[in-house]
């Protein structure tokens, strides 16, 4: 199965989790039969407690299913277990961006509303330095790391099999100054560089597009099998939240779908960023 752990992991809790609704049965009833807790059937289809192979026997046993099907689960669950790159960096990466980052690498469409900064994926190393050195509680080796890790993600839009990515950014984002005029002058011939990637488009949001269905950042996921549902991501200072129901995919893609028609035309967009970039240089 392509995709990154994190994806897997995921993919292994909604297997799991539709096993034993197709049962009729609790996670209660599950772990009694098995001799297990509750809590423990509950955290394998949550992805909040590792999977042995050995439990993906056990479940199989009890639910019936086919060889066929217990040895792709045993494969995930062997396959979570990996680290993903991104899990190396140390403090660089916060524990809760980590699981971010990990379906992000398992991602094949990617849509991203922006309306205070360039979208990470396009950022230049002296632009996220200043993101990282803003917050004031980061060591400078910490730093470097959290840089480094974002310029690898970037890899992503750059491969064969990387995801579909469609960005929005608010004009504000590329007029906020990060750092110097210099910083965002090579910020943009960045943002430039990307849209030009086959798997890459970008709108500029102006000022001017009056009113817009959305109240903040957020990011759209969606994932190669029809098994996966996509997720809404949405980021703070401390913590994230990931939205998976279908009311809420629904209404943040009827969101992002009002921002491309609010926003301009990727060939205006382009334009627009050149006029931005222009007035940095002078």
């Amino acid at each position: 199965m392509p995709g990154s752990p994190t994806a897997r992991r995921r993919r292994l809790s909604f297997e799991l989790k539709r096993l034993r609704e197709q049962s009729g049965l609790t996670c209660a009833q599950v772990g009694t039969a098995l001799d297990w807790s509750g809590s423990k059937v509950n955290r394998m289809e949550t992805g909040s407690g590792r999977v042995q192979p050995s439990d993906i026997d056990a479940l199989c046993r009890f639910y019936d299913t086919g060889d066929e099907l217990r040895e792709f689960l045993k494969s995930l669950a062997r396959q979570a277990k990996v680290r993903g790159w991104w899990q190396t960096h140390g403090a660089g990466v916060p524990e809760w961006f980590n699981i971010y980052i990990g379906l992000e690498q398992g991602a094949s469409t990617f849509r991203q509303y922006q309306c205070e900064l360039v979208p990470g994926l396009m950022q230049s190393e002296a632009y996220a330095g200043e993101l990282h050195r803003s917050g004031g509680h980061m060591s400078a080796q910490d730093i470097v790391r959290a840089v480094r890790v974002r310029m690898e993600r970037q890899a992503m839009l750059r491969q064969p099999d990387g995801p579909d990515a469609w960005f929005i950014v608010n004009e504000g984002a590329l007029r906020h100054v990060i750092g110097d005029r210099s910083v965002m002058r090579d910020q943009l011939d960045r943002v430039l560089e990307a849209v030009e990637l086959p798997s890459v488009t970008l709108q500029v949001l102006p000022f001017d597009a009056g009113t817009y269905p959305a109240t903040g950042p957020f990011t759209m996921l969606g994932f190669p099998a029809p098994e996966d549902p996509d997720l809404v991501y949405r980021d703070g200072i401390t913590d994230a939240v990931y939205l998976e129901g279908e009311h809420h995919v629904r209404e943040y893609t009827r969101a992002f779908d009002g921002l491309r028609a609010a926003a301009l035309s990727p060939q205006r967009s382009a334009r627009l960023i050149e006029t931005i970039r222009k007035e940095y240089t002078s």
